[in-house]
């Protein structure tokens, strides 16, 4: 599918900020352009209270989520939520579909070995690398 060019940036959103989680209302003067996936090259650590997504490039999975148009006063928002450039990084990403330029928030800070790891925010009860 291709877009338009428009306004604003493209968000790729995979957590808290989805529609039904707790972050979503950030979201509110954002356009819903669809759900979409990532290519095959990323995971979802489980960090607790929220995922943090990691490149994975060997046996990384197609992480599921959803594309945003944001205004600039709503990345700011997103930017202070995900505490760039600290906790997370904001960069491009590659999604299966077409939505032209998106970006999303990398976590950027060590995690312990070992934590759990999925396609999907909130995580299975199964969650492991064996997707």
């Amino acid at each position: 599918m291709t877009l338009p060019e428009c306004d604003g940036v493209r968000v790729f959103v995979y957590g808290t900020l989805r529609r039904g989680q707790r972050n979503h209302h950030l979201l509110r003067r954002a356009t819903f352009l669809g759900e979409a996936r990532t290519r095959p090259i990323y995971r979802l650590v489980d960090l607790g209270p929220y995922p943090g997504l990691c490149d994975w490039p060997e046996n990384g999975f197609a992480v599921q989520g959803e594309v945003w148009q944001v205004d600039p006063a709503t990345l700011a928002l997103l930017d202070a939520l995900e505490e760039v450039p600290t906790l997370y990084r904001r960069q491009s990403i590659e999604l299966q579909d077409d939505f032209g330029e998106v970006q999303a928030y990398f976590y950027n800070a060590p995690f312990p070995p070992g934590l759990p790891t999925s396609d999907r925010w909130p995580m299975p009860q199964s969650a492991s690398d064996e997707r």
